[in-house]
């Protein structure tokens, strides 16, 4: 009788990063709606909606590392080395994340500190907050008339002014910028300053699919004033271009050019 072969070494979990999308249940791709139901672990950020996280099952172990701005529960690297240690443990992971998790979800860094300790990762895309918000807003980013490309940048983001949005926005293209209420005054500036007219048609788009969701559109050299005047909070995107005119965004335009032509009327 041959000699039983040790035990193997308890193999390490898998770690998914899942996309929750914009807010809405009904927008989750099948495949990550299977994950939540059946996950024992979940690691979520604060942006996930509470209709998401409720999907989770009775017993499954949650675990929140919800930043906000110029706060983090937990720095990103004690985020990688959490979900490197529960895989580690045998556990299987949901790394779940507002939006899409390669869309300044930072699934990059996590996949990468992952890899790197031989813990396997998957992805699992999601809709991210420009397509669905602007989707609900009937806010074509591309149109053949308007915008044959569409571009995406943080509004903070190691820096506002270290980053370079030449050439970004303008005719025939579309900007949309994440993280950039807070920041919306030098983010005109910075526009202005490289050209982009002060007329050039803005949106923002804020909680959008959620129940509480609002579409405003104004002029660019609105933007931050509109943005303190209707007390627009995060999450929130805003869309510069052409293309904002189509949307069915509640309409600040005739207000503002109207408020304008009074003032200079005036002087």
């Amino acid at each position: 009788m041959t000699e039983a072969s040790p035990s193997k070494e308890r193999q390490f979990g898998t770690v998914y990063l899942v996309g929750a999308g914009p807010g809405d249940p009904d927008l989750l791709t099948i495949k990550a709606a299977r994950l939540i139901e059946r996950a024992r672990l979940i690691v979520h950020d604060g942006l996930v909606a509470d209709e998401i996280m409720a999907m989770a099952r009775p017993d499954a172990r949650l675990i929140s590392v919800a930043k906000k701005r110029a706060r983090h529960t937990l720095p990103q690297e004690d985020i990688n080395a959490l979900l490197v240690a529960e895989a580690k443990a045998g556990h299987d992971v949901v790394r779940l994340k507002g939006g899409d998790p390669f869309i300044f979800g930072r699934g990059g860094e996590e996949a990468e500190d992952l890899r790197a300790a031989g813990v396997s990762v998957e992805v699992v895309p999601g809709i991210s907050a420009a397509n669905g918000c602007a989707a609900e807003a009937l806010l074509p980013l591309t149109h053949r008339e308007d915008a044959s490309a569409v571009s995406f940048v943080a509004g903070q983001c190691k820096g506002l002014s270290e980053q370079n949005w030449a050439g970004l926005a303008g005719k025939g293209r579309t900007l949309v910028i994440y993280m950039g209420v807070a920041t919306a005054e030098p983010i005109t500036e910075k526009l202005i300053d490289d050209g982009l007219s002060p007329d050039t048609p803005v949106a923002v788009l804020e909680n959008g699919t959620r129940g509480e969701s609002r579409a405003i559109r104004t002029l660019l050299t609105d933007l931050g004033a509109m943005i303190a005047r209707e007390n627009v909070r995060s999450p929130a995107l805003i869309v510069v271009g052409d293309v904002v005119k189509r949307s069915n965004a509640l309409d600040l335009f005739n207000i503002v050019r109207t408020e304008r032509a009074q003032v200079e009327s005036e002087a």
